[in-house]
């Protein structure tokens, strides 16, 4: 009934398969991976035939965890999997970039992978299991792909490299790094890393490609045995209408690509479009080409007038020369509320960038197949579409934004303090208020400085910058800052974020078929350069964190219960910390192991909840002076509610100087006083000293404490 094809391996001390014949069998290509005990099933299906009017690869990824996968039924009221997750978006991301440049230039039928995780064994990380499968999925399928691909993770463990290290070896290690290329050269490159150098992570990247070379083999091989016979690719032979475009428009081009504002930019090159489009598709009479040819046929052409002058003359579309950084301005504390603000401007691109301190109440609560767990730090991007001069359509996040947030955090996230040193959630927002390339890297600038501005004691600031390239045979130039054009016009963004210490992120997409060492290695190296430039511009405007927080954040204040008291200050179903919240304006956070955390924007609040909660969990102090009510007033003294729930008897005595006929002459009832506790009798009772304060200004009064005077409680 099937005929199954099936490769093992033994890839970084577990087994690798890869199986088809067996299911999916009418996707055009089907993989069955298992890896260690972790189970994937990745498929694809390509359109037979292009729709009408389409001008572009309409290719979809699509990664799905099911939670049956790892033995859990989904949380929430519907117990099914809904939208996709931040997770499902980033892993679809990592999947798409290094399969889609080795997608024929010219390809349009609409392809969709589909990556299911059916089986986790919550030590092998899905993702790079995922990108192996879906390469092989589509090296079977018969659609015109240029891999197979591979992919590996590499983590630095004692100045060791470690490939696919399990999921509780990553949260220990400096580096945690996700590298897909070919047997020839690097395609994609994702990471995280803990100030490590240029030279540490190039040897990360080459050992990481270096290790799934076995895998690519592993893929051949399957294909000889099962692979499909390949679909007829048919592209449109485009000689005579390049040479008709270019001789039209390639004076006009290259006059409008020394404009330096973007508009006006976009204007002349709009110009020149309209002029090809008139003597090519004239309203009146008969097109020469087809209208979506010469469209195409056009943007290649941008695409190497911009190429040649930068190859030719070292000259680039706004006139900078290859390493220069575009002029830098950066300014915090401009939103007069926020705990923090920076505004960060580098030539047409602006991120406004807000940071807000909140209590763990805040943290966000994240259910994965590995479990539920709490994030105290969160990054948003937002890329509204007036930042680019037009008008568009406002919704949720897409897979851009989720992406440029996440590589955003990453290059932060390394640098923060731990709870224990500011026990705060930590949320930021990034507003693109302006794009012209490497908006993701302005928001890493941005948030440094709103970080710093709102009093997060960051470990040093940390900027970013985005680097392209320009390969053209042998002759190649690295573009250091690049503008959207470039980006859209070239070959790479490789983006580098970081410390004057070293790199905290590094993120690398390759249009082509892959580069090599020596480039990346120029690229590192032009990159620390132009990051250092961007630090130095940012410390003009602050260079460390604010001693003291903003006066609209809440303060936070750290105290240790003893464990079996928990359960007192929280109350039968949490009636008494509820009470206490409700009646002294704080939000309070208790931890299983007894740390209580009190927050509030006002410190009386903060201290009239800690002395409510101390009057729960533990016992006065002899010797202490503590606030006191007095509640009731008799011929012999006055009773005192102290320590939140305690009550004493101060005698007559200790009221004033000398004796007094009446205690009603001394004090009455409501008056705030201050007693200290001078010790305990041989009943238990304890005994009470009182100094009595003024109701106005809240200054001590002087008064008598007799060395042997008792109260009863």
């Amino acid at each position: 009934m099937f005929e199954i094809h099936r490769e093992e391996i033994e890839w970084a001390g577990r087994k690798l398969v890869l199986e088809t014949g067996k299911i999916a069998r009418q996707a055009d290509g089907a993989i069955f991976a298992t890896y260690g005990e972790t189970t994937v099933l990745a498929t694809v299906v390509s359109a037979k035939s292009v729709k009408p009017g389409v001008d572009f690869f309409p290719l979809t990824v699509n990664y799905q965890e099911k939670a049956f996968a790892a033995g859990r039924i989904p949380g929430g009221y519907f117990k099914r999997e809904g939208r996709p997750s931040e997770r499902e978006t980033l892993v679809s991301r990592l999947i798409d970039r290094p399969i889609r440049p080795l997608f024929p230039e010219g390809y349009r039928n609409e392809t969709q992978v589909i990556v299911t995780v059916l089986a986790h064994d919550l030590e092998n990380d899905p993702d790079i299991l995922s990108m192996v499968a879906s390469s092989a999925a589509l090296t079977l399928s018969g659609v015109p792909f240029m891999g197979p691909v591979g992919a590996a993770r590499v983590a630095y463990v004692n100045g060791q490299y470690k490939i696919n290290p399990t999921l509780d070896e990553v949260k220990d290690t400096a580096l945690d790094l996700v590298v897909a290329g070919t047997s020839d050269a690097v395609l994609m490159v994702e990471s995280e890393a803990k100030e490590l150098s240029e030279d540490v992570m190039l040897g990360a990247v080459m050992a990481g490609h270096s290790s799934f070379q076995p895998v690519i083999d592993a893929i051949i091989r399957l294909a000889e045995k099962a692979a499909k016979e390949p679909r007829d690719l048919i592209l449109p032979d485009k000689t005579e209408v390049e040479v008709a475009v270019l001789a039209i428009a390639e004076n006009d081009l290259r006059e409008a690509y020394k404009i330096t504002s973007k508009q006006d930019r976009y204007a002349a090159v709009d110009a020149v479009k309209a002029k090809v489009f008139g003597d090519l598709l004239p309203a009146e009479g008969e097109a020469k080409f087809p209208k979506d040819l010469v469209a195409e046929v056009f943007h290649d052409l941008q695409a190497k007038v911009v190429r040649w002058n930068i190859l030719d003359n070292g000259i680039r579309i706004d006139g900078r020369d290859v390493k220069t950084v575009r002029p830098i301005l950066a300014e915090v504390g401009i939103l007069p509320r926020a705990h923090g603000s920076a505004l960060f401007t580098r030539g047409e691109t602006q991120a406004l960038v807000v940071a807000t301190l909140g209590t763990g109440e805040d943290e966000q609560l994240i259910d994965n197949l590995e479990g539920t767990y709490r994030e105290r730090f969160l990054l948003h991007y937002n890329f509204p579409p007036y930042s680019v001069g037009e008008a568009g359509r406002m919704g949720s996040p897409g897979r851009r934004e989720i992406g440029h947030g996440k590589l955003a955090w990453r290059a932060i996230h390394p640098m923060l303090p731990t709870p224990a040193e500011f026990p705060y959630t930590i949320r930021v927002v990034s507003e693109i208020t302006e794009s012209n390339g490497s908006s993701s890297m302005a928001t890493v600038c941005g948030s440094s400085l709103a970080l710093m501005d709102a009093g997060v004691p960051l470990k040093r600031p940390t900027a970013g910058i985005a680097m392209g390239l320009i390969l053209e045979g042998e002759r190649y130039a690295v573009l250091s800052d690049i503008l959207g054009d470039e980006d859209h016009l070239g070959d790479m963004d490789f983006k580098v974020a970081g410390t004057e210490e070293g790199i905290t992120s590094l993120q690398m997409d390759i249009k082509i078929t892959g580069i090599n060492e020596e480039i990346m290695r120029v690229a590192l190296g032009q990159a620390k350069e132009g990051r250092l430039h961007i630090l130095g511009e940012m410390a003009k405007a602050i260079t460390g964190a604010r001693a003291e927080l903003g006066e609209f954040a809440p303060r936070i204040e750290t105290l240790r219960i003893p464990t079996e008291k928990i359960r007192e200050v929280i109350g039968t179903g949490g009636k008494v910390i509820r009470e206490i919240c409700e009646k002294t304006g704080a939000k309070i956070n208790i931890e299983d192991d007894g740390t209580v955390k009190v927050a509030s924007s006002d410190g009386n609040s903060i201290k009239a909840a800690i002395n409510w909660i101390k009057s729960i969990a533990t016992d006065p102090e002899v010797g202490h002076i503590y606030d006191g009510t007095v509640v009731k007033v008799v011929d012999f003294g006055a009773f005192v509610n102290f320590f939140g729930s305690k009550d004493g008897l101060v005698h007559i005595s200790q009221l004033a100087k000398g004796r007094v006929a009446k205690t009603s002459d001394v004090v009455k009832e409501g008056d705030k006083v201050k007693v200290k506790l001078l010790g305990f009798d041989d009943r238990g009772k304890v005994r009470l000293s009182m100094r009595l304060v003024d109701q106005e200004t809240g200054e001590d009064l002087e008064g008598k404490e007799p060395p042997q005077a008792e109260a009863g409680e």
